[in-house]
């Protein structure tokens, strides 16, 4: 479960005091919006740890404010930290009838993750995107590939041909291919490119492989007229450089920070 779900769950018992980070300058632990709720010994969520957010508990816990109320914290000596920055909290108290208000308000923006293929690495990738600010469209053409439970962020669908799943992709789905299949890549690749060609609505296009794989790609992809330009839009090898090692974890670790990295590029 989330840190939200987690919280809203835990309403149901007891309120809770939340604290968000309400304005920051210069360098502090987290951004603007972060949040955590203090449920006595309980905790949901993070302002960035440390003495701010020891602070910060002693502060939720402490019971002799008049809330909502806000603080501000200076980073520096007087807080044990050399940040240097400055942030302001807001504490205020929070209770079960706010849930649906708290789930619309806490929630971070999902970033729409169309994944195809249900292999080792696909695996591996869905168990790190549970903890990722992401909406997966997880995509394979075989039966009963997927596991039984899946992330709470993850839909999974069989589609047969695979590649006719790319019309139903979220607008700005960053997809990453890497199916059982080089043939279903390259028809994967090719749609996801006349997508592109059509709409210009999907920001990222990832393929596992090597660059031979990539030079070959190309070349058939040229044959089925792609230009040059088109085809500078596909990223393989999928992940960011200078992580070694091809174990299944490690290949997901590079493709999420590379996501990661896009989503960031597209936000800026």
């Amino acid at each position: 479960m989330s840190d939200l779900d987690q919280l809203l769950d835990h309403l149901r018992a007891a309120p809770a005091v939340l604290v968000t980070v309400v304005r920051a300058e210069g360098s502090v632990p987290r951004e603007r919006g972060a949040w955590m709720a203090v449920q006595g010994g309980r905790l949901f969520g993070t302002v960035g740890g440390g003495r701010l957010e020891h602070e910060a508990i002693a502060v939720a816990n402490g019971g002799q404010l008049m809330l909502p109320h806000e603080q501000r914290f200076a980073l520096g000596p007087s807080l044990g930290q050399c940040c240097g920055g400055v942030a302001w909290l807001r504490f205020e108290a929070i209770d079960v009838s706010q849930s649906e208000a708290l789930r619309a308000r806490l929630a971070e923006p999902a970033t729409p993750v169309a994944l195809f293929g249900g292999g080792h690495v696909g695996r591996a990738l869905v168990r790190l995107a549970a903890e990722l600010p992401w909406r997966v469209h997880w995509i394979d053409s075989r039966d009963e590939v997927f596991p039984e439970s899946v992330p709470a962020n993850v839909r999974c669908e069989h589609s047969d041909p695979v590649q006719a799943a790319v019309a139903t992709l979220a607008p700005g789905s960053l997809v990453a291919v890497m199916s059982f299949s080089h043939v279903e890549d390259l028809d994967i690749v090719a749609a996801c490119l006349a997508r592109q060609r059509a709409q210009g609505d999907l920001p990222y296009i990832g393929l596992i492989g090597s660059a031979t794989k990539w030079a070959t790609f190309r070349k058939r992809l040229t044959a089925r007229g792609f230009t040059e330009a088109e085809l500078a839009q596909v990223v393989c090898p999928i992940g960011v450089p200078g992580i070694g090692g091809k174990q299944p974890a490690v290949v997901a670790l590079a493709v999420a920070a590379q996501l990661l990295q896009r989503d960031a590029d597209k936000m800026a």
